[in-house]
C-alpha cells in the first residue's frame, strides 16, 4: 500500500484526554511512551520528564539533542522550582574572536554559535533533587530507541528534510559528521523507515553512568574539546567543566484569577508575562473577536520588542524583572493600544526545528520542561562517533557593543525556550508551553488566553488558528485562519499574510489538574506528531 503521511484532504480532529493516575504530552509518542514507562515502573513525574526529554534526542533529533540547553519549572510537595539549564559562551567567545574570523555577526551554523550545552546537566540536578527512581533507568528507554531504531514520524521527516537541504549548502568539513550520522544513506529518513544510531546510545549510557559528568569533565568532554581545536571552534573542555544549571525562582504575572509562571531572564517569558500584564490591565475582553485579536497581537507586539531589546542575562540587564513587570509600566504600555495596528518601539521601564514536554504523577507533582537546539538541528556539527548534535545557541547574541545581550565569554544569550506554569491561590493548575523559536511567548499567550478567556480546553486551546508577529505591522497567520478575521484585521493596519505550512507556528503540550479530584486533562499539538498519554 503507498500512501502520503504528509497528506492529509481531511480535516480531523481530536479530544482532550484525561487521567487520573499520571500523564504525558510531548512532541513525538515514542518520547511520551518512554515517559508513561517510567511513571509505571513507580517513577514520578520528574522522573517521567527526564526519561522524556531524553528519548526525545532519539526520536525527533530533527529539533533537540544531547548537545541541547534546557529550562524546567517543576510543582512538588507544594512549592514551584525553575531551573536554568542554558550554558554560557566559552572563554575564547567575543566580539573581536568572530569579527576576526571575517564575521559580521554570530553564524546561524557551524562551530562558532555552539555555547555550552546544559540538557544532560539538567537531566541530573533534577534527578539527583527531586527523582525516585535510579538516574540510569530513566535514560534506558532512551538507550533502547537508539540501539534498536525506530520509524520516523511524519513531521520529523519534513524538518529532517528541511536540515538536510540547510547543510548540503556547507563544504566545511565540520559538517560531514552530521551527514554521516543523520543523512547515512544519503538522504533524511522517510516516514516509518528505521533509524538507529549506536553512537546516541553509547553515549547515553555514559551519562548515564557518570549522571552526566561524562559529558562535561570526562572522556565525551574531550571528544568535544578535540573536534573543536581541530576545526577552529572555541568551545573547550574548561568550559564545560566549569558549568552547572542554576536553581532559579520563577517569575510571574496576575491573569484572570490565575498566576502565570515563568523562567526570568536569560530566558524570554518575560515577553509573554508583559503581554498577558497588558491585556489584565486593559480588563476583560467583550465579545467582538475581530477587538479581541487586535488587542492580543498589540499587546505582544509591545511585549516582544521590549524583550528584544533588554532581555540577556540577569545582571547585564538595564531595567531588572520588577521594572519591566511594574503595575505603571505595563498600564503605560497598554495605554498604547488603540484601535489600528502599531508599528512597535520597545519602551523605557527604568522609572526613577525546540521539544516541550509536561507530565504530571498521581500525587500532583508536574513539570513544564523544554530542550532546544534552537533552529532545526541547531550547528549542524556532531562530533564523530558519539551522536552529540551541538546547538546553535550563540546564533542570538550581538556583536554590537552597546546592546545588552552583546557575546562575552561566559555569558548566556538571550533564550526562546521557555517552560510555563499556571498556579491558581497557591494550587498548581498546570504546565504548558509552546516550543518553536522567536513563536513561543506568542504561543503562550494564545494558549492562555484561549483557556482563561475563551474558556477552551487544552486540546481546543491548542488547535485553534494561530497568528505570529513577525516585524512592524506583519503578522503571519496559518493556512486555516480564518479569512474574515484576517480581512477584518487588515482594515485596521495590519498587514496579514498567510502561510502555506503551520509547523512555524509552534507545537504545544498542556496538562490541567482538577484540585478537587485529581483529574488530569491534557491536550497536545496537532501541527507534529504530538501524543497524550493518560494514565
Amino acid at each position: 500500500m503507498r500512501h502520503d503521511a504528509r497528506y492529509y484532504p481531511s480535516p480531523s480532529r481530536r479530544t482532550a484526554s484525561f487521567g487520573r493516575r499520571g500523564m504525558v504530552a510531548t512532541s513525538q509518542p515514542l518520547g511520551a511512551q518512554a515517559g508513561m514507562q517510567i511513571l509505571q515502573q513507580g517513577g514520578n513525574a520528574v522522573d517521567a520528564a527526564i526519561a522524556t526529554a531524553a528519548a526525545l534526542t532519539v526520536v525527533e533529533p530533527t529539533s533537540n539533542g544531547i548537545g541541547s540547553d534546557a529550562f524546567a519549572i517543576v510543582w512538588i510537595d507544594g512549592a514551584l522550582h525553575g531551573l536554568n539549564a542554558s550554558g554560557p559562551a566559552p572563554r575564547a567567545a567575543t566580539p573581536e574572536a568572530i569579527q576576526a574570523l571575517g564575521h559580521e555577526r554570530v553564524p546561524e551554523h557551524g562551530l562558532l554559535p555552539v555555547t555550552v550545552p546544559g540538557a544532560p546537566a539538567a537531566w541530573a540536578a533534577l534527578s539527583e533533587r527531586f527523582g525516585k527512581l535510579p538516574f540510569a533507568d530513566l535514560l534506558a528507554p532512551a538507550i533502547a530507541l537508539a540501539e534498536e531504531g525506530f520509524p520516523v514520524s511524519p513531521i520529523v521527516n519534513q524538518m529532517w528534510e528541511d536540515a538536510h537541504e540547510s547543510y548540503s549548502r556547507y563544504d566545511d568539513p565540520a559538517f560531514l559528521p552530521w551527514f554521516a550520522t543523520f543523512a547515512p544513506k544519503g538522504h533524511a529518513p522517510r516516514p516509518g523507515e528505521l533509524w538507529s544510531s549506536p553512537d546516541h546510545a553509547r553515549t547515553l549510557r555514559a551519562i548515564a553512568g557518570s549522571h552526566a559528568r561524562d559529558f562535561y569533565e570526562g572522556e565525551l568532554a574531550d571528544r568535544i574539546d578535540a573536534f573543536f581545536r581541530e576545526h577552529g571552534g572555541l568551545l573547550r573542555r574548561e568550559d564545560l567543566a566549569d558549568f552547572s544549571p542554576e536553581w532559579v525562582e520563577p517569575i510571574s504575572t496576575r491573569y484572570r484569577g490565575h498566576d502565570i509562571w515563568e523562567i526570568p531572564p536569560n530566558g524570554s517569558g518575560m515577553i509573554a508575562l508583559q503581554a498577558l500584564g497588558m491585556l489584565e490591565r486593559m480588563g476583560e475582553e467583550g465579545r467582538d473577536p475581530v477587538e479581541t485579536l487586535h488587542r492580543r497581537i498589540e499587546a505582544t507586539k509591545l511585549g516582544y520588542v521590549d524583550g528584544l531589546r533588554y532581555i540577556t542575562e540577569a545582571d547585564a540587564m538595564g531595567p531588572s524583572v520588577e521594572q519591566m513587570l511594574a503595575d505603571d509600566y505595563l498600564k503605560a504600555r497598554a495605554s498604547l493600544i488603540g484601535d489600528t495596528a502599531l508599528d512597535p518601539v520597545h519602551g523605557n521601564p527604568i522609572m526613577g526545528g525546540t521539544v516541550y514536554l509536561a507530565t504530571a504523577d498521581a500525587d500532583g507533582n508536574m513539570v513544564s520542561f523544554i530542550q532546544s537546539n534552537f533552529k532545526g538541528f541547531g550547528s549542524g556539527i556532531v562530533v564523530p562517533g558519539t551522536g552529540i548534535s551541538l546547538q546553535n545557541r550563540g546564533w542570538s547574541f550581538s556583536l554590537d557593543p552597546e546592546h545588552p545581550n552583546v557575546l562575552a565569554p561566559g555569558k548566556r544569550t538571550y533564550h526562546t525556550i521557555i517552560p510555563g506554569f499556571i498556579t491558581r491561590d497557591g494550587e498548581a493548575v498546570g504546565p504548558f508551553g509552546v516550543m518553536g523559536g522567536f513563536m513561543q511567548p506568542q504561543g503562550h499567550v494564545q494558549v492562555i488566553t484561549g483557556m482563561l478567556d475563551d474558556h477552551l480546553n487544552p486540546q481546543a486551546a491548542l488547535d485553534m488558528p494561530r497568528w505570529k508577529w513577525t516585524r512592524g505591522r506583519t503578522v503571519e497567520v496559518e493556512p486555516h485562519f480564518p479569512d474574515h478575521l484576517a480581512q477584518a484585521l487588515a482594515r485596521r493596519g495590519h498587514h496579514i499574510v498567510k502561510v502555506a505550512d503551520s509547523l512555524s507556528f509552534g507545537r504545544g503540550q498542556v496538562i490541567l489538574r482538577d484540585p478537587e479530584t485529581g483529574v488530569l486533562c491534557g491536550g497536545t499539538e496537532p501541527r507534529t506528531d504530538g501524543a497524550v498519554l493518560p494514565w
